[in-house]
């Protein structure tokens, strides 16, 4: 468990305090991470990376000479807000384009390309390369569905090498694009993680159980099988991993690789130690060489009990990439020599927000939408853990604490904005902003997606009627679709949200009013939560888990119900 913490809301936040005043001879804080202490070079490429807090040193404890330029942090196993991103790539970009890299994850897919959409229309040139290396996520022939895990150091290092090596965006695309194709990970767990302010883990193991295939959120592992000795764990790993060779390697004899014998936490060095002496043995016993091998903590789980093992199949130019100097925070090889560009300016500047004033009617709205905030964040706050228990059955577990930051967040926005006179438009928007930028990962993404469509269909110069309702949530629900990529019967929270709209769609046209209309809905909405139970994910971090998934209903589209029918108090008092 997490012993050391204030108030667990603010944990990633001031985690990364502390970390970059424990490394400002290498790093600075910037909004949304960390960057180099010393600018890249004018006209080169930059490599922009990131993913949730609880990993260290990835992915902050990455950025160095000879690593990353920048890392954005997101909260707690939650991936960083497309706001966040966009800051540290701006803090860094040089002139040459930005790579940005990092594991394959809904949220991460979703924020990390909502960024690069912002900055290509700002006029930069950006790439991105997802990490793809968790054999046990997805079979070979849907690699580009497997997870993002201890792999991605290799495919971070070869960018960076080729980035500082002043090649164009088009080759560091390239190499990092290889490096992905020839790392393979496979992970096992003896024990859960307890993330900060929680009564207990995401998942349990049962004593003398080994998950194989887990992740580094959280999730359970795909597999159960008996605690072996560390020597038979190396033959698993070994046996698994090698199973997998790259097609572009004929065979293993002779082949040079990078390993990486990762602890996920808890699993300490020597223990590290007793399990590579036995894979190193293995490795060369078929032939295989090893180049540069490294055993620590390099992508963890908090205090999750577990290891990963590493392959990297290198060609002649990642090997290079794979031994070259580096001096960052959480990575360190060879001897780097000190950089002569100039520092980086740790001034930055914070944009404040720009309220319209509402029209009188629009504000009285605003107010109905406050009030809408705050009862959802009551509700949800109520149903936190209950949210967080179905999370775990396929998931990571941590939806119900990412819906209660990012609603806590909109309602501290929202007050702001009612406080200067702000129109239901404008205060939804802000609203949306903040519990992106709070949350984080894919359910915040998401939301503020869905406040941020409300907000541009309400605007600022009337009361909404009913047909406006009805159009702001039909256009919240395209813009999700289109965002997330979910379909109906992906057991996602459009299997609400999509009836919900139709069914709020129909009230109207029938003459209801707002109240009535929303009332009607709602019955739609906690009934199309609960037939969720009886589907498959096809999509998101419940994927690889998708038959443990029968039988519970999808914790986003129960949260989208809950947040409907609280709200439909507040219209009812308020509408009517």
């Amino acid at each position: 468990m997490t012993y050391l913490y204030n108030d667990p809301v603010n944990f990633s936040k001031e985690l990364v305090e502390g970390y970059a005043a424990a490394h400002r001879d290498k790093i600075l804080q910037v909004e949304g991470g960390v960057i180099r202490r010393h600018k890249a070079k004018p006209g080169q490429v930059v490599l922009v990376i990131g993913g949730g807090s609880g990993h260290y040193p990835a992915f902050g404890g990455f950025v160095g000479q000879g690593l990353a330029h920048g890392a954005a942090m997101g909260n707690v196993f939650a991936s960083p807000s497309a706001q966040q991103i966009y800051n540290v790539a701006r803090a860094v970009e040089a002139g040459g384009g930005v790579l940005f890299c990092y594991g394959n994850y809904a949220g991460d897919v979703l924020n990390f390309s909502q960024a690069q959409e912002r900055l290509r229309a700002e006029g930069l040139d950006v790439r991105s390369v997802v990490v793809t290396d968790d054999i046990a996520s997805a079979p070979i022939n849907e690699q580009h569905k497997r997870r993002g895990i201890a792999g991605a150091l290799p495919v971070f290092k070869a960018a960076a090498v080729a980035a500082d090596s002043e090649k164009t965006l088009d080759e560091v695309f390239h190499v990092a694009k290889q490096a992905n194709q020839r790392v393979r990970t496979l992970g096992v767990a003896f024990s859960g993680c307890t993330l900060p302010g929680a009564n207990q883990p995401l998942f349990e193991v049962a004593d003398g159980k080994m998950e194989v295939g887990m992740g580094i959120h959280g999730e359970s592992g795909l597999q159960q099988m008996n605690t072996p000795t560390a020597d038979k764990l190396a033959e698993i790993l070994v046996n698994k991993l090698l199973s997998e060779m790259p097609l572009t390697i004929v065979s293993p004899d002779g082949a040079r690789i990078g390993v990486i014998l990762n602890s996920l936490g808890a699993v300490k060095q020597e223990e590290l130690f007793v399990v590579y002496r036995k894979v190193s043995h293995l490795l060369s016993e078929r032939g295989l060489i090893i180049v540069g091998p490294v055993v620590g903590e390099f992508i963890t789980s908090f205090d999750m009990a577990g290891v990963s093992l590493t392959l990297f199949w290198m060609n002649e130019a990642l090997e290079l990439s794979w031994v070259a100097a580096a001096d960052a925070p959480g990575f360190h090889r060879g001897h780097v020599a000190q950089p002569d560009g100039d520092q980086t300016d740790a001034a930055q500047s914070i944009r404040g927000r720009q309220i319209t004033n509402g029209s009188a009617g629009s504000q009285a709205a605003a107010a109905v939408v406050l009030a809408a905030l705050e009862v959802a964040l009551d509700e949800i706050d109520a149903q936190k853990d209950e949210l967080g228990r179905l999370d775990a059955v396929a998931g990571d577990g941590d939806h119900g604490i990412g819906m209660h930051r990012g609603l806590t967040a909109a309602v501290a926005v929202g007050k702001e904005m009612l406080a200067a006179s702000a129109g239901a438009g404008t205060l939804l928007t802000s609203a949306g902003d903040a519990w992106s930028d709070q949350a984080g990962g894919t359910s915040g993404a998401l939301w503020g997606v869905i406040l941020r469509s409300l907000g541009q269909t309400f605007g600022d110069e009337t009361r909404p009627d009913t047909a406006t309702v009805v159009a702001g949530v039909a256009t919240a629900m395209r813009e999700v679709q289109h965002l997330g990529k979910a379909k109906l019967g992906d057991k996602t929270l459009v299997d609400v949200l999509h009836p919900f709209s139709e069914a709020l769609a129909n009230g109207a046209s029938r003459g209801l009013s707002i109240p009535g209309a929303w009332t009607a809905a709602t019955k739609t909405a906690k009934e199309a939560a609960q037939t969720t139970q009886n589907l498959l994910p096809k999509i998101g971090r419940a994927r690889p888990h998708a038959e443990k998934s029968i039988g519970t209903p999808d914790p986003g589209a129960v949260s989208m119900a809950l947040i409907i029918c609280s709200v439909d108090q507040i219209v009812r008092e308020y509408c009517s």
